[in-house]
């Protein structure tokens, strides 16, 4: 079994039966009690991570709360930290880019992700205030994975998320 996969096993056996031990959990999951003491000892967060970049607007806090109650592990930054930086340092599975709410050109710090070897599979969001078809071009020019303009529809929004993390996790 994979880890990521075995380490969600763990979890939903502890979520399920708070008061099991790592015997039952190792008989259950038909695998050795050092395994499970060795998972459980370096389990992390193993959500899906995604990483708000912008300013810190409000509304990328309500955007955060919105991602967090549909289980994802949600980090807002502020465009004051170099995005290829922080992308590498934060290994998420998601970056929303608020083209907005940034100092620097959303579009170019979008290009720069998407050319470093080191996170070009990172996939990209570009969230826009402009709702014109130039800027949803000049987005996918610039390697963004989806364009999203305001007013967000925050089931759209979630939609959207959760079907760029589908397609990448393929």
């Amino acid at each position: 079994m994979h880890n990521i996969n075995l380490d969600r096993e763990i979890l939903k056996l502890i979520k399920e039966q708070p008061e099991i031990n790592e015997r039952d959990i190792a008989r259950t999951l038909s695998i050795s009690e050092e395994a499970v003491k060795v998972r459980i000892a370096n389990l992390h967060d193993i959500r899906e991570k995604i990483l708000i970049m912008g300013n810190g607007h409000n509304a990328h806090h309500n955007l955060k709360k919105a991602l967090e109650a549909e289980n994802y592990n949600v980090v807002n930054v502020s465009d004051s930290f170099s995005a290829l930086e922080t992308v590498n340092a934060e290994r998420p599975d998601l970056v929303l880019l608020d083209t907005a709410f940034l100092s620097t050109d959303g579009f170019e710090i979008c290009r720069q992700l998407k050319a470093s070897p080191r996170c070009w599979w990172v996939p990209v969001m570009l969230l826009s205030e402009k709702d014109k078809a130039e800027d949803s071009v000049k987005a996918f020019k610039s390697g963004a994975d989806d364009y999203v303009a305001a007013p967000f529809n925050p089931l759209e929004l979630k939609a959207r998320v959760g079907m760029v993390l589908r397609r990448n996790r393929i």
